[in-house]
Formats: C-alpha cells, sequence, structure tokens
C-alpha cells in the first residue's frame, strides 16, 4: 500500500487529475510526521530531499519542522539523517548559478535568509546540527558540515553566537580537520573560514586548538605554493585566524611558525609556466606575511616579527623573488610590497636590503633598479606605486639611508661612470611625465624627512640646466618649474606635478629656517605664490592654492626674520593686502578638505585607483594636520602679539636656561655624591681588609709566642742535657732521653691496655661459663637431636676461640717482658756518668743504643697490630655469644611453651576424667533404680561396665607413673 502511494506520487499515472506540488509535499509532510514504520519515514524523506530544490519554498515553509523532528528523533538511523540534512541544505542554500540575472539571485539570497532565521528561531537546532557532525558516517557528517557552512553564510553572526556558548562547539568543528575523508576535510575548511569571519572569541578558540600546527601540515602536504585549491583554504583560514588580531599573532610568533613560512617562497631558477592556481597561492602566502608585519599592528609586535623574518632567512628569500626573472608581474608587484613592510622602520632589515644587488652586470643595488621602475612610464602604474611604497620604507625611520640617498645627489659623490639613485629622482623629478614628477618628488621628501641635516645638505644640491649657463640649485629649480611652468613646456602646469613639488618643498623647508631663507632669497617665488592663492581658479586648481598657502605660511611661522624684506610681520602685511588673512585660511582649509587627502592619510601605502588621483602622500597628509592650525594662528597675529609671543619665548627660553643650569649643577652634583658613595663603598671594602689582615697577625704574633714558649722549655731541656755530657754524645743522649720517655709512656699505655684485657678475658670466661650450663640444661630439655648437636658446636667454637685468645694474652705477655727489659737496660746506659775519656765507647754505645731503640720500636708497632687483632678477635667472640645467648634464648622459650602445652592438656584430661566419672555414677543410678523397679538387667553389661572402669583406672594408674618419671 506504501508503495503504490509513492508510486502514485512520484512516477504512476493513476485515473484523476493530477496533484500539485504543495500537495505532494503536504502529503509527504503528513506521511513523515504519522508513520511509525521507519522505512516509510525514509521513503518520504528522500521523496521531500527530490523536491526540495524545485519546490524549494514549498519543502521549507511545510516540512523543515517535519525535518528537524527527524533529527532529533531518528538518530540511530544514518540513512534517513543524511536525506533530512540534504534536504534542509537544499532549502537554505543559496545557489550562486551565473544564468540567473540579478533579481532572481536576490529572491534566492532573501527565500534562504528566511529559512535560515526560521532554523535558527531555536537555538538547540544548532547544537543539534553539531552534535551530529560528531557521527562519524560520511552521509550523516559531510551534508551536516555544508548545512552549518550554508548557515552561517546566511546569518554569520548569529550563528556564531550560538557555537561561541555552546559547549566543545569549536572543538567539534576543528575535528573536521583531522578526518581522513578529504571532501569532508576541504568542506571544514570552508565551514571554518566562515566561522572565524570578524569574530575575535573565535579566532583564539580555533588558535589554540592547534588550528595553526594542522594548517601549515596540511599546505605542506598538498605541495605549498605548488598545490591546489586546498592550499588556497588553509591560507584564507590562516588570514582570518591573525589579521587584526593581535594575540593570534603574537602565538604564531611565538609558537616558531614565521619560520615554517620560509619554504612557500622558495621558487627555482625556472619561473616559466606558472598556473592561475600557483599565482593565487602565492598571492595570499605574501598576504599572510604583511599581516604579521602590518603598520596598523602594534609597532613592538610589528618589530618582533620582522626580526623573526630576517632571522629565520625570509626577508633574504623575498629579495630572492624580488630580484628574480620570469616572476608574474603581479607577485612581483606583491613581493615588492611584503618587502617593504618586512623592512618598514626596522633598521637591520633596512641594512640588508640596502646590501641586496641585482643579478646583472656589473651588479646594481636593488633599490636603483627599482627606481628605475618607478620612473619608467611605461612600467604598470601598480608596479610604480609599490616601488614608491617600497622606497618610503626603507627611508621610514632611517636616517642613515637617508643620508645615503641625498649623498649620491652631493657633487663630491657622483660617479659618472654609474647610475646613483639621486640621479634617477632628479631625472624623474623633471621628466615630462608627471606621474613619475610627483613619485620623485615624493621619494625626495622623504629622503628628508624628519632630518634636520639632509635638509641643509640637499640646499648644496647643484643642477646643470643647459649648457653656457652657471648651475642652479635644486631648490631653485624646483621653484622655476612651479612659477615657470608656461616656458618649460608647461610642465608645471599638470596639476599632478605641481602638487608633488609643492610637497616636496613643504617639507624641504618646514622646521629647517636657513632652508626658508633659501627660499625667499629668490625674489620671485613669494609673489609667485601671492598670486596664485589670489586668483579665482577652477576645482582643480584650489588643491595647488591650497598647498601653496601652506608653502607661505611655512615661510612665516619658521622664518628667522634674517632677510630684511620678508621678514614674518613683512611677510603677514603681504597677506592681508593681497590676499586676505580670511581668505588666505579659507585656501589654505581645502586641502584637509579634499577627497583624497582624506583616502592618503588612511594607511602608509599609495593605493590609487588611477594615475590621476595620486596627489597625496601619507606622510605629507601629518605634515599638514601638524602646521595647520599654527600657521592659522601665526597668520592672525598682529605685530604687538609677536612682540609679546617672542618676549614670552625669551622668557622662557630664559628660564629654560636657568632650568638647564639647574638640571647641569644637580646632575653634576649627583655625579659628585655618586663618586664620593663610590669612595666610601670602596674606604668600608679596605678598611674590612685591613681589620681582616690585622686579625690574622694578630694570630700569627700569638702563634709565635706560642712557639717562642716551647723553643725555650727545649732550649732548658737542652741546657740540662749539656750539663750532664760534653760535645756531640752527650747532645744524642739528649735526644735520646726524649725518645726513651716516649717509650715509657708507650709502655704505660700497653701495660693499661694488657690490663684491660685481661678484665675483658675473665667477663668474657664468666660469661662463657654461664651460657655452657645454659646451654647444656638446655640440651637436656630441648626435644629432638638437633639443637643439642648445635650447642655442642657452639661450645667447641667457644673453647678454641678462648684458647686462642689466652694464647695472645700469653704472648703479649712474653713481649711486655722483653719490652720492659729493653727500657731497663736502656735506662741503665742513659743514667750512667760519662767521662770525657769513654767518649768514644759511649759513642758505640749510643750507636748500638739506637739500633736497638729502632728495633724496639719496630717490635711496639707489632704488639700494636697484634692488639688491634686480639680486638677484633673478642669482637668476633662477642658476636658469636651473643648469637648462642640468643638461640638460648629461643630454645628456653620454646621449652616454657612445651611445658605449657603439656599442663594444659594434663588439666583437659582431669576434667574428662571426673566427667566420665560423674557419668559412670549416674548410669549406676539409674541401674540401680532399675533394678528396684524390678527391670531386669543384663550382666553382660555389667562387667563391660565394671571393665570399662578397671581400664579407665589402669590408665590413670599409668599416667601417674608417667608424670612421676618426668619429674
Amino acid at each position: 500500500m506504501t508503495m503504490n502511494f509513492f508510486r502514485g506520487v512520484m512516477g504512476g499515472q493513476p485515473a484523476g487529475p493530477q496533484p500539485t506540488g504543495a500537495e505532494t509535499i503536504h502529503k509527504l509532510c503528513d506521511r513523515v510526521a504519522s508513520s511509525t514504520l521507519l522505512e516509510d519515514r525514509r521513503d518520504a524523506v528522500r521523496a521531500l530531499k527530490s523536491l526540495s530544490k524545485k519546490y524549494r519554498l514549498e519543502v521549507g515553509t511545510q516540512a523543515m519542522d517535519h525535518l528537524v523532528h527527524i533529527l532529533q528523533t531518528d538518530r540511530s538511523d544514518s540513512e534517513i539523517l543524511g536525506y533530512a540534512l540534504d534536504t534542509l541544505y537544499n532549502i537554505i542554500c543559496n545557489d550562486e548559478e551565473e544564468e540567473q540575472d540579478e533579481n532572481a539571485q536576490k529572491q534566492e539570497e532573501d527565500l534562504g535568509v528566511l529559512f535560515t532565521d526560521k532554523f535558527l528561531g531555536d537555538s538547540e537546532n544548532v547544537t543539534l546540527l553539531l552534535t551530529l557532525l560528531e557521527e562519524f558516517d560520511f552521509h550523516v557528517r559531510w551534508p551536516g558540515v555544508k548545512l552549518l557552512t550554508a548557515l552561517l553564510k546566511n546569518q554569520c553572526n548569529q550563528v556564531q553566537g550560538v557555537i561561541l556558548v555552546s559547549p566543545m562547539g569549536v572543538s567539534r568543528l576543528m575535528d573536521l580537520l583531522a578526518d581522513s575523508r578529504e571532501v569532508i576535510r576541504n568542506d571544514g575548511l570552508l565551514l571554518l573560514q566562515q566561522l572565524t569571519k570578524g569574530n575575535a572569541a573565535i579566532q583564539k578558540i580555533v588558535a589554540f586548538e592547534n588550528a595553526f600546527e594542522r594548517l601549515l601540515d596540511i599546505i605542506t602536504e598538498e605541495g605549498s605554493s605548488d598545490g591546489g585549491i586546498v592550499v588556497e583554504d588553509c591560507l584564507l583560514l590562516l588570514v582570518n585566524l591573525l589579521k587584526n588580531n593581535s594575540s593570534n599573532q603574537n602565538f604564531f610568533k611565538e609558537g616558531s611558525y614565521i619560520q615554517r613560512m620560509k619554504p612557500w617562497f622558495e621558487v627555482g631558477d625556472d619561473n616559466s609556466g606558472w598556473s592561475a592556481q600557483k599565482v593565487t597561492n602565492l598571492h595570499l602566502m605574501l598576504q599572510l606575511v604583511r599581516v604579521m608585519v602590518s603598520p596598523v599592528n602594534s609597532p613592538g609586535a610589528t618589530s618582533s616579527c620582522q626580526k623573526s623574518m630576517y632571522q629565520c632567512g625570509l626577508l633574504q628569500q623575498l629579495c630572492t623573488i624580488l630580484m628574480a626573472t620570469g616572476v608574474p608581474a603581479d607577485i612581483l608587484t606583491e613581493t615588492i610590497n611584503t618587502v617593504s613592510e618586512v623592512i618598514r622602520g626596522s633598521q637591520i632589515n633596512q641594512d640588508y636590503f640596502a646590501s641586496v644587488n641585482a643579478p646583472s652586470n656589473p651588479p646594481r643595488p636593488a633599490i636603483v633598479v627599482l627606481l628605475m621602475s618607478m620612473v619608467n612610464e611605461r612600467q604598470p602604474f601598480v608596479l610604480r606605486c609599490a616601488v614608491l611604497y617600497c622606497f618610503q620604507c626603507f627611508l621610514y625611520k632611517n636616517q642613515k639611508g637617508q643620508g645615503e640617498i641625498v649623498a649620491t645627489l652631493l657633487p663630491s659623490t657622483i660617479d659618472a661612470n654609474s647610475i646613483s639613485a639621486g640621479q634617477l629622482l632628479c631625472g624623474g623629478l623633471f621628466s615630462a611625465d608627471s606621474l613619475s614628477n610627483w613619485c620623485a618628488a615624493v621619494a625626495l621628501a622623504h629622503a628628508l624627512q624628519d632630518n634636520l641635516t639632509q635638509k641643509e645638505q640637499l640646499l648644496r644640491v647643484q643642477l646643470a640646466t643647459s649648457l653656457g649657463k652657471p648651475p642652479v640649485s635644486l631648490l631653485q629649480q624646483c621653484t622655476n618649474i612651479l612659477s615657470q611652468g608656461d616656458k618649460i613646456n608647461r610642465r608645471g602646469s599638470k596639476v599632478q606635478t605641481r602638487v608633488g613639488l609643492l610637497m616636496l618643498l613643504c617639507t624641504w623647508i618646514s622646521n629647517c629656517p636657513i632652508a626658508v631663507t633659501h627660499f625667499l632669497h629668490n625674489q620671485e617665488n613669494v609673489p609667485f605664490l601671492t598670486g596664485q592663492i589670489s586668483e579665482n581658479l577652477g576645482e582643480d586648481e584650489r588643491l595647488v592654492q591650497g598647498l601653496c598657502a601652506l608653502l607661505l605660511g611655512i615661510c612665516i611661522y619658521y622664518n628667522d626674520n634674517s632677510l630684511e624684506n620678508y621678514t614674518k610681520e613683512k611677510l603677514k602685511q603681504l597677506i592681508e593686502k593681497r590676499i586676505g588673512k580670511e581668505n588666505f585660511v579659507e585656501k589654505l582649509g581645502f586641502v584637509t578638505k579634499h577627497e583624497l587627502y582624506s583616502r592618503a592619510a588612511q594607511k602608509p601605502q599609495p593605493v590609487f585607483p588611477s594615475p590621476e588621483q595620486m596627489l597625496f602622500d601619507h606622510e605629507f597628509t601629518k605634515l599638514v594636520k601638524e602646521l595647520e592650525g599654527v600657521i592659522t594662528k601665526a597668520v592672525h597675529k598682529t605685530s604687538e602679539e609677536e612682540k609679546k609671543e617672542e618676549e614670552v619665548k625669551k622668557t622662557l627660553e630664559q628660564h629654560d636656561s636657568i632650568v638647564i643650569q639647574y638640571k647641569d649643577l644637580i646632575r653634576d652634583q649627583d655625579t659628585q655624591i655618586q663618586e664620593l658613595r663610590e669612595q666610601v663603598s670602596t674606604l668600608s671594602l679596605n678598611s674590612e681588609q685591613m681589620q681582616n689582615q690585622i686579625t690574622q697577625q694578630q694570630s700569627q704574633i700569638q702563634q709565635h709566642k706560642d712557639q717562642y714558649n716551647i723553643l725555650k722549655l727545649k732550649l732548658g731541656k737542652d741546657s740540662q742535657g749539656l750539663s750532664s755530657s760534653h760535645g756531640e754524645g752527650a747532645h744524642v743522649n739528649g735526644l735520646h732521653s726524649e725518645e726513651l720517655s716516649q717509650l715509657r709512656e708507650e709502655v704505660e699505655e700497653l701495660r693499661r691496655q694488657h690490663t684491660l684485657q685481661h678484665t675483658q678475658l675473665s667477663d668474657k670466661d664468666s660469661l662463657i661459663n654461664t651460657l655452657r650450663c645454659g646451654a647444656a640444661a638446655a640440651a637436656q630439655t630441648a626435644e629432638g637431636g638437633t639443637g643439642g648437636s648445635d650447642n655442642t658446636e657452639l661450645l667447641g667454637e667457644v673453647e678454641s676461640l678462648r684458647s686462642r685468645v689466652q694464647a695472645q694474652c700469653a704472648e703479649i705477655s712474653q713481649l711486655q717482658t722483653e719490652r720492659l727489659e729493653l727500657i731497663r737496660r736502656a735506662e741503665a746506659v742513659s743514667s750512667a756518668p760519662a767521662s770525657s775519656s769513654e767518649s768514644s765507647a759511649d759513642t758505640v754505645t749510643v750507636s748500638e743504643l739506637e739500633s736497638r731503640l729502632a728495633a724496639q720500636t719496630t717490635e711496639a708497632e707489632r704488639l700494636k697490630e697484634e692488639c688491634r687483632g686480639l680486638r677484633e678477635g673478642h669482637a668476633g667472640l662477642e658476636q658469636q655469644l651473643a648469637s648462642a645467648q640468643s638461640t638460648v634464648a629461643i630454645e628456653q622459650t620454646e621449652k616454657t611453651k612445651l611445658q605449657q602445652e603439656v599442663q594444659e592438656s594434663k588439666k583437659e584430661q582431669d576434667d574428662l576424667l571426673m566427667l566420665l566419672a560423674d557419668q559412670d555414677q549416674k548410669i549406676l543410678n539409674l541401674k540401680q533404680r532399675l533394678r528396684d523397679l524390678g527391670e531386669t538387667i543384663d550382666e553382660d553389661e555389667d562387667e563391660i561396665d565394671a571393665r570399662d572402669q578397671f581400664g579407665e583406672d589402669d590408665d590413670d594408674d599409668d599416667e601417674e607413673e608417667d608424670e612421676e618419671n618426668n619429674d
């Protein structure tokens, strides 16, 4: 029946009118809602999927709730889940078909947003979708990814908010990158691209979910710049994660991921045949580098990334692409822009870039080669803009580079055989191409930016205009082009050229009174400026008028009044008479109101839709913003106010000079105080050292005193020895008397040790006797023969040790006797009176005594060694006795336990005998009662009972005899 229904719906030709699409969809929705069989619901959802593209509005309106319900309830069937997700994707996704006109496309987009809002009406639907993405089944996971991507495209912020608060929501999506199926992984990349757009919180979560590592691995696996569209998707996602997100940028740098970017730019020598995908990939890679070093980032983060790029060789690799041949123009342009921002404001990177040479013959600096492209009107406009940006970044906060560029213009450094940067800039400044004029003027202005020294140096540059005429200064030639534009092929009449020259002049003379004086020294400059400002010209010329007003205002503000005809006051009077102060301020204010001025002030890179709109430089807009207010005030000031201001300035200068003097005095005093502190610390250290030396010397003196006293005592003894003998023999006898005294002390010590050893031996003897008695008693009471044999062996060992000890004691006694005999003889010899006639005999005797004393000393050492061995033997004996005592104690404990067990068993037997006697008595009583009652009792039983009783009595007697024998 079910199949007949679907056949009628889908392909059959039943009789009667055919149902409309809306009616069919309505019936299918009823079937989905009411069918109890899973197969019926699955077939109905499959039918809705097939109709969802043709009848998008009807299916979305009627079936969305039913489809969501299927996702909630039929989680066990992956097939119906896949159909439901595909159907939802078809009604939410906007098909981008080129054949559709704009109105149809707009309707499709509106319909997709409508159904997206309906689906997002319940935020749990997004959570449900995230849960379904955990399913590994391809037919569930892939349509789920596509559906979530479509929702993000239509309502990004709302879906991002739900995913952000969903537990593990972002983590589930990050798992898609690890899917082994490339289709799901690639669509997961597209999903993450949409998810990370404009949401810093999600960007941070994705980054800390190890996104950088995974994406860089995918890029490497896919072939880096030679890879396909997957590499492009990874790079787009990386740009999303890093752009304007300082936290992720720092994480990317700290994770050493910048180093992994270097292999991307290793292009070979053969650069022919670049595919469109490779160009796109490399363009995105360069863009990723620029994101890390963008001027809009914090200076500290940018500087750190620039340093890392230089250290890992990334900058060197980019410069290699810069100088390579066969590189496509758009890649070369983007590489120049990337190198520009990598070196911008980084001194070490700027120095390296200055050392790069192009592979030409002869080699030329890369800067010169790039400037040749900038002033060449045949080069593409975007390339010329990129070279100008590179030159600006090279000179940004680089006074060393500024000096090198200006030096190529000075007469002493010009090399006629080579082309220098200065020559190219001058050639571009005065060429027929207005764009070259503007680029050269701006480039030269950056060589003077915030550098007073180079502004003054540039005043020395002289130009040869034509043969036979004296050279003119560069400053004069610029003003000549402005003021005599009609005479020099009307070059100055071009707005772009004149704007470029005016920006150069304003930058040059600002904050440089010497340059202002040089400019005013030309009598034609001020009339030209006043004439330009006072005229009523068209819209294009009003910008030139505003810049002329700015230049004239700089001449007033930075005027040092060194020229009598063009002092500040006279210039202001001239403005008031010929222009009018209000008109002057109005013309000056027109510069900042210009649309192109606002566009140039946004970012440093010169980006213009067309060459005609290339009028303002970013750094120049900063200068205008700084000077506009002060120039306006300077023009409106009267002479009295000027005088007052001058007086105030002088007073302030005086105060400043006084303050500087006091600062210098305080600085000197601080220096003196610091020196005195250092001297005090040095003296304290010296004092401590001296005190230590004094202490050491005192201790040495005390030691010397002690030694002196000892020597006095020795000398006293020596004098006593000299009184009893004469000459050399008496001296030797004195020395031997000391040795004999030491020998006596050693003998006394040996006697004490001998007495102590005898005492210890007697103690050991008594202990051995005691242990022997205890061991004998233990041997009698112990059960079995093993304990007795062990004790017998132990006693034998004790007896042998005892005999050894006695033998050693006897030997010690004999040695002590011999020692005493030797000492007695030595004392007898030393106490005998010596005469001068027997001196030779005494000498012989002394020699014999010395030899005998040496032998005695050796013998004493041997005795000490034997005593030491004896002590060790005693120690071993004590250990053995201790082990024997422990063995006896253990056996005694076992004997006690056995006796206790015997006593307990005898007690139990007594109790049993008492109990048996009671029972026998009871039995006899009962038998007697039975007899009294007339019952007959078998005599055999009486005999048995009597025999039993007699046997028990015998047993008791035997036990008593055994106990008596044991006792």
